[in-house]
């Protein structure tokens, strides 16, 4: 069973441009955003601590989440990128988790897992594109890497939404969060940034 969905549109070549002309700034970016996935997965075992299930999967990929904020780090050493002092805020998951508020405590856990899927989804289209733009081969490999595990870490979650939920649901909500995605990817402003 396919577990995740696809993007629904592509990222535009000038975000993949912006990146390439600002890597540094990329660096920074990723960086908290593998810091931010390995919160997520720790947040939902402290808010759904009863959803024993999805406990030891979370538990793995905070941890994976958490190494590849370590492995970003030390790229950026290499680079003598340092570790900004403030991030600008990131619009992109702000928006998308505005859809986790409001409804049953059921829903918010359903569209909470899902959410995670679409942003995995998305960061796995994303280190594709960075893996086959840059030239340096050490960080070609690293992003090749990442990509795959982001792609893994996409169906986690849709499997254990599937747990709990009716495929049906799990389905047809996945897919209207795709749409909804896809409407926010698009009116960002493109920067160098994951999101």
């Amino acid at each position: 069973m396919k577990y995740s969905v696809e993007v629904l549109t592509a990222s535009p070549q000038a975000w993949v441009d912006a990146v390439m002309a600002d890597f540094p700034a990329f660096l920074q970016d990723h960086a908290d955003c593998e810091r931010k996935a390995s919160a997520m997965a720790m947040s939902l075992i402290a808010k759904y601590p009863d959803r024993e299930f999805i406990i030891p999967d979370m538990i793995d990929t905070a941890l994976e989440e958490l190494e590849h904020f370590q492995q970003v780090y030390e790229v950026m050493q290499q680079k003598n990128v340092s570790l900004p002092s403030k991030m600008v805020p990131d619009l992109y998951i702000h928006q998308l988790m505005e859809e986790a508020k409001g409804g049953s405590s059921e829903s918010r856990f359903l569209i909470r897992l899902l959410l995670g899927s679409v942003i995995e989804c998305r960061g796995c289209e994303r280190f594709k594109l960075v893996a086959e733009n840059i030239e340096d081969p050490v960080l070609k490999k690293f992003y090749k890497e990442l990509w795959i595990s982001e792609a893994k870490h996409g169906n986690i979650y849709v499997k254990l939404a599937l747990h709990y939920f009716d495929e049906e649901l799990v389905y047809s909500k996945l897919e209207e969060l795709m749409q909804k995605e896809a409407a926010i990817l698009a009116n960002l402003e493109i920067r160098a940034a994951l999101h």
